[in-house]
């Protein structure tokens, strides 16, 4: 595993799940309350072993797992509490405001959301952009795993 970082970018290139685990972890370590992480890439890329490692940085032991057509999975075992969301099935952003994001978003928690593009008007300035790319050049398991915004 290897990195490159920038006054505002940190780049690491993986080459398996566990590595992207690790990563996750890491930043779960890190993680503070309040903080919003926006997670990105194409299906099958390592989002979910990337979250969670990053639930496992944050003390939970429970099975975390995509909430792909619940929204959001909410764990409250860490030392933060941690919302999970995974946007791709929303139609409109309203949707959002039904599930009550803006308690998780805004609460004294942290949030990782899968597919955030979707809902950019809503993720705040201060979210952590995370994205996740195969580098099939480098090997069937490699990712490279951009992270952009506030330093962590």
């Amino acid at each position: 595993m290897t990195a490159t970082e920038r006054k505002w970018e940190t780049e690491w290139k993986t080459y398996s799940p566990e590595e992207t685990f690790q990563i996750g972890k890491r930043l779960g370590e890190k993680a503070e309350k309040g903080q919003i992480f926006c997670l990105s890439g194409d299906l099958g890329v390592g989002k979910t072993v990337f979250t969670q490692g990053f639930a496992a940085g944050l003390g939970i032991t429970e099975p975390v797992n995509s909430p792909t057509f619940t929204i959001l999975q909410e764990y409250g075992e860490g030392r933060l509490p941690f919302y999970h969301f995974d946007v791709y099935r929303i139609g409109e952003e309203e949707e959002m405001a039904e599930i009550g994001y803006e308690d998780c978003f805004f609460g004294d928690g942290v949030c990782i959301v899968e597919w955030a593009e979707l809902i950019r008007s809503l993720i705040p300035d201060s979210a952590v952009w995370i994205c996740i790319e195969k580098e099939l050049a480098e090997g069937f398991d490699c990712r490279r795993i951009t992270v952009k915004g506030n330093k962590i």
